[in-house]
């Protein structure tokens, strides 16, 4: 039998698992950053440097294995030349900090799960855009994003916070840095291979970090857990994750994989009540899952409005 007589479903279970693994090392990457902040005094500008320094270097050496012809291709014309430095200033530097940054502040759970509220400001826009009003399925997931995040930052309390204010803000301003990370690189995509503009705006993100953050000083405690951890970001959390999620988008479609990223914060909140011992208690389980049930209500609803011939 050829891999063509197998039946669709079980052609997309590999899409599946390359997608769901891909999540978990997300998810996971956040909690070993937490590690690096708490306990190995590393800070959360400097780690993002060399993030994306080594991983767009390393996806950017991927991309021209795969004799991609694009990858250079992208300097040719201005317009794409101020799209990706666009792109890569307000989109891969601001929603890899504001994410390193909330975690410092509070933990990988919790930053992880309010960065998730950045599909409701993607459909927000896209509504005043369009000038049309939301369809009833994305008035109940905005309903449930607002609740699901009172929850987490309150526990039903409205005089108290459970999470610093700053905590809460930079939390809020990752999720608008993911939103325009999604909705911002769409005419650069249609050009040139995800692997290219993703790997130039890793790295020129990092570059123009460097004279800032000076990355060779050499900053905390580094031993073999430092060590480790600082691996995992780049290979598994930034390099594989990468891969993995796109080649699982050419397999089982964008929707799909976008739904079952929401794996990401269930990883990040496991790892970090298990390995860390963050306390994450009913009221935030339940406001994770109103934001997940978010997620899922809007990839669902797009879907629905996407031309059956695309």
């Amino acid at each position: 039998m050829t891999f063509k007589n197998i039946p669709t479903a079980y052609q997309k279970v590999p899409g599946v698992i390359m997608v769901v693994i891909s999540a978990i090392f997300w998810g996971v990457s956040g909690t070993f950053a937490q590690f690096l902040f708490e306990e190995k005094g590393l800070e959360p500008a400097w780690l993002v440097c060399w993030r994306l320094v080594l991983g767009g270097l390393l996806l950017l050496i991927y991309s021209l294995f795969q004799k991609e012809k694009d990858t250079f291709q992208i300097w040719k014309k201005p317009i794409d030349v101020i799209q990706i430095f666009l792109f890569s200033i307000f989109g891969m530097v601001a929603v890899q900090f504001t994410y390193f940054y909330s975690i410092s502040l509070s933990n990988a759970a919790t930053a992880t799960v309010l960065q998730y509220l950045g599909p409701v400001i993607v459909v927000t826009f896209f509504a005043v855009k369009n000038r049309r009003w939301p369809i009833f399925g994305e008035y109940v997931a905005l309903g449930l994003a607002l609740a699901g995040t009172f929850l987490l930052v309150t526990h039903g309390s409205f005089q108290t916070l459970v999470i610093s204010s700053q905590a809460l803000v930079w939390g809020l301003l990752s999720a608008l840095a993911l939103a325009f990370y999604t909705i911002f690189p769409e005419g650069l995509l249609r050009k040139f291979s995800p692997a290219a503009v993703t790997g130039w705006a890793m790295f020129l993100g990092g570059m123009l970090m460097v004279p800032i953050m000076k990355p060779w000083e050499i900053q905390g405690i580094w031993d073999f857990e430092t060590f480790f951890s600082f691996g995992y970001i780049i290979i598994f959390g930034t390099v594989l994750a990468f891969y993995l999620f796109l080649s699982s988008v050419s397999i089982i479609g964008a929707t799909y994989a976008s739904l079952l990223c929401s794996v990401e914060p269930l990883a990040a909140a496991g790892t970090a009540v298990v390995w860390l011992g963050v306390y994450f208690g009913f009221l935030d389980w339940l406001g994770m899952i109103f934001i997940l049930t978010t997620v899922t209500l809007l990839t669902i609803n797009a879907k629905e409005k996407t031309p059956k011939n695309h």
